[in-house]
Protein backbone atom coordinates (compact mmCIF):
# COMPACT_ATOMS: atom_id res chain seq x y z
CA UNK A 1 0.00 0.00 0.00
CA UNK A 2 1.09 2.93 -0.67
CA UNK A 3 1.73 5.73 2.12
CA UNK A 4 4.17 7.93 3.68
CA UNK A 5 5.85 6.85 6.98
CA UNK A 6 7.39 9.76 9.51
CA UNK A 7 9.31 9.28 12.06
CA UNK A 8 11.10 11.92 14.70
CA UNK A 9 9.63 15.19 16.20
CA UNK A 10 9.33 15.24 19.61
CA UNK A 11 9.47 18.42 22.35
CA UNK A 12 12.95 20.21 22.82
CA UNK A 13 13.80 23.61 24.67
CA UNK A 14 14.19 26.59 22.30
CA UNK A 15 17.70 27.13 20.59
CA UNK A 16 17.54 22.50 20.24
CA UNK A 17 17.79 20.15 17.44
CA UNK A 18 15.27 17.67 16.20
CA UNK A 19 15.61 15.30 12.80
CA UNK A 20 12.50 13.95 11.00
CA UNK A 21 12.29 11.61 8.38
CA UNK A 22 9.93 10.62 5.70
CA UNK A 23 10.19 7.26 3.70
CA UNK A 24 7.54 6.55 0.72
CA UNK A 25 6.69 3.17 0.68
CA UNK A 26 5.52 1.54 -2.36
CA UNK A 27 6.29 4.51 -4.58
CA UNK A 28 8.85 6.94 -5.36
CA UNK A 29 7.86 10.32 -5.60
CA UNK A 30 9.05 13.23 -8.12
CA UNK A 31 8.86 15.78 -5.39
CA UNK A 32 8.52 15.18 -1.57
CA UNK A 33 8.14 18.19 1.03
CA UNK A 34 6.95 19.34 4.92
CA UNK A 35 4.78 22.01 5.69
CA UNK A 36 3.80 22.48 9.30
CA UNK A 37 0.49 23.27 11.25
CA UNK A 38 -0.71 24.87 14.69
CA UNK A 39 -3.76 24.80 16.34
CA UNK A 40 -5.91 27.34 14.51
CA UNK A 41 -3.50 27.76 11.82
CA UNK A 42 -3.49 27.04 8.09
CA UNK A 43 -1.09 24.27 7.04
CA UNK A 44 2.12 26.49 5.96
CA UNK A 45 4.80 25.29 3.65
CA UNK A 46 8.65 24.38 5.78
CA UNK A 47 10.62 22.88 2.81
CA UNK A 48 10.20 20.91 -0.27
CA UNK A 49 13.02 18.64 -2.44
CA UNK A 50 12.83 17.51 -5.66
CA UNK A 51 14.58 13.74 -6.02
CA UNK A 52 15.10 14.22 -10.13
CA UNK A 53 17.94 16.53 -9.35
CA UNK A 54 17.64 17.65 -5.69
CA UNK A 55 16.43 21.04 -5.93
CA UNK A 56 15.85 22.41 -2.60
CA UNK A 57 13.40 25.06 -1.38
CA UNK A 58 12.97 26.58 1.52
CA UNK A 59 10.04 28.73 3.45
CA UNK A 60 12.05 32.52 4.45
CA UNK A 61 11.20 31.26 8.36
CA UNK A 62 12.84 28.21 8.32
CA UNK A 63 16.02 28.99 6.08
CA UNK A 64 19.53 28.79 7.21
CA UNK A 65 18.25 26.52 10.37
CA UNK A 66 16.44 24.16 8.50
CA UNK A 67 18.04 21.48 6.13
CA UNK A 68 16.63 19.22 3.76
CA UNK A 69 18.01 16.44 2.02
CA UNK A 70 17.17 12.84 0.46
CA UNK A 71 18.23 9.30 -0.12
CA UNK A 72 17.21 7.89 -3.72
CA UNK A 73 18.26 4.46 -3.01
CA UNK A 74 14.85 4.77 -0.16
CA UNK A 75 12.67 7.78 -1.41
CA UNK A 76 13.12 9.25 1.99
CA UNK A 77 14.01 12.26 3.05
CA UNK A 78 15.82 14.14 6.27
CA UNK A 79 14.64 17.57 7.82
CA UNK A 80 17.58 18.66 9.82
CA UNK A 81 15.80 21.40 11.99
CA UNK A 82 18.50 23.46 14.22
CA UNK A 83 18.47 26.56 16.27
CA UNK A 84 14.54 25.96 16.96
CA UNK A 85 12.00 28.56 18.14
CA UNK A 86 8.76 28.44 20.03
CA UNK A 87 7.03 29.48 16.91
CA UNK A 88 8.69 26.22 14.44
CA UNK A 89 5.99 24.22 16.81
CA UNK A 90 2.90 22.39 15.62
CA UNK A 91 2.26 19.03 13.70
CA UNK A 92 4.70 18.49 10.65
CA UNK A 93 3.34 16.52 7.96
CA UNK A 94 5.01 15.06 4.94
CA UNK A 95 4.13 15.20 1.31
CA UNK A 96 4.54 13.73 -1.76
CA UNK A 97 4.08 13.97 -5.57
CA UNK A 98 4.83 11.51 -8.24
CA UNK A 99 3.73 13.33 -11.73
CA UNK A 100 5.64 15.83 -12.69
CA UNK A 101 4.65 19.36 -14.67
CA UNK A 102 4.51 22.01 -12.68
CA UNK A 103 6.24 23.81 -9.58
CA UNK A 104 3.88 24.26 -7.13
CA UNK A 105 5.95 23.31 -4.08
CA UNK A 106 4.41 25.52 -1.52
CA UNK A 107 0.93 24.48 -2.41
CA UNK A 108 -0.69 21.70 -0.14
CA UNK A 109 -3.02 20.70 -2.47
CA UNK A 110 -0.23 19.97 -5.15
CA UNK A 111 1.06 17.18 -3.43
CA UNK A 112 -1.25 14.01 -3.98
CA UNK A 113 0.07 12.05 -0.62
CA UNK A 114 0.17 13.00 3.31
CA UNK A 115 1.61 11.62 6.08
CA UNK A 116 -0.63 11.23 9.55
CA UNK A 117 1.85 13.84 10.92
CA UNK A 118 4.19 14.16 13.86
CA UNK A 119 4.13 17.02 16.59
CA UNK A 120 6.90 19.40 17.09
CA UNK A 121 6.96 21.44 20.30
CA UNK A 122 9.64 23.97 21.17
CA UNK A 123 9.66 25.19 24.68
CA UNK A 124 10.51 29.18 25.37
Amino acid sequence: QAQLVESGGGSVQAGGSLDLACAASSFSPSIMGWFRQAPGQEREFVAAIWFVDGDTYYADSVRGRFTLSKDNSRNTMLLQMRDLKPDDSGVYFCAARVALGSNDYSTPNWYHRWGQGTQVTVAS
